[in-house]
């Protein structure tokens, strides 16, 4: 079973220091190394001093707002990823945020959670391209490559469609969790309307078909939350 993405260090630069401060502590408290600024020009100033794996930045900002203070730091780091917290719900601003490369765009207000889910996707997907995400996962008596979109129990092997492999990845990254049915919408199917959402419940049922020889091993509906995939001891 993957476990947490470990020892990632996060620029959090969000001007509302209560909220910072709750985020920061939020984002500790789940193993993550955080640095807390509180305007665009700290950002930067603490930026350079040391190596961080993701920044978090919230566009409306004193001294200096979060799309120059991404542009600057990409002057640095042309492969930081970064998302951005905004309270503003204007097209053509999450559309500048995308075109400067943001990896996610958070509207407030937000769940802590819901932040820690999307930053677990970044991290995921920038060091898997790196070559060193999980490839193999343990599901009870199965084994399931991600690379290879395989899942096997003893001789019995089972090719995944890519959707499939897709959703029983983010299963196995929160076994014995919850995964949010809106995460893993957008994280799969981009939007959470209610065809992709008849459509992710048609995937769930097929899972269910390829884990069903190990009676340990289930896939839980949580009403209106979404699925958990339980794995007994």
């Amino acid at each position: 079973m993957n476990e947490r993405v470990e020892n990632a260090n996060i620029l959090l630069c969000e001007d509302d220091e209560n909220l910072g401060m709750l985020l920061r502590e939020y984002l500790e408290a789940k193993g993550y190394e955080t640095t807390l600024c509180t305007d665009g020009e700290q950002g930067l100033e603490e930026f350079v001093k040391k190596q961080y794996d993701l920044c978090i930045l919230d566009i409306m900002m004193p001294r200096m707002d979060g799309f120059t203070l991404a542009k600057k730091i990409r002057e640095y780091n042309v492969d930081i990823p970064f998302m951005f917290l905004t309270a503003k719900t204007m097209k053509d601003d999450v559309k500048e945020g995308f075109e400067l490369g943001a990896d996610d765009y958070i509207t407030k207000p937000f769940s802590m959670e819901e932040v820690v889910f999307r930053i677990e996707a970044i991290l995921r997907r920038v060091r898997g391209k790196a070559g060193k995400d999980v490839l193999l996962h343990k599901i009870g008596k199965y084994t399931f490559d991600t690379q290879t979109q395989i899942l096997s129990i003893g001789t019995k092997e089972t090719k995944l469609t890519t959707k499939e492999a897709e959703l029983l990845t983010l299963l196995c990254t929160k076994a014995n969790d919850l995964l949010p049915r809106e995460y893993a919408l957008k994280a799969i199917w981009v939007d959470d309307n209610y065809f992709n959402a008849r459509s992710m419940d048609v995937y769930i049922t097929k899972l269910r078909k390829h884990l069903n020889d190990d009676p340990n091993v289930e896939i839980l509906n949580v009403h209106g939350k979404g699925y958990k995939l339980v794995i007994s001891k």
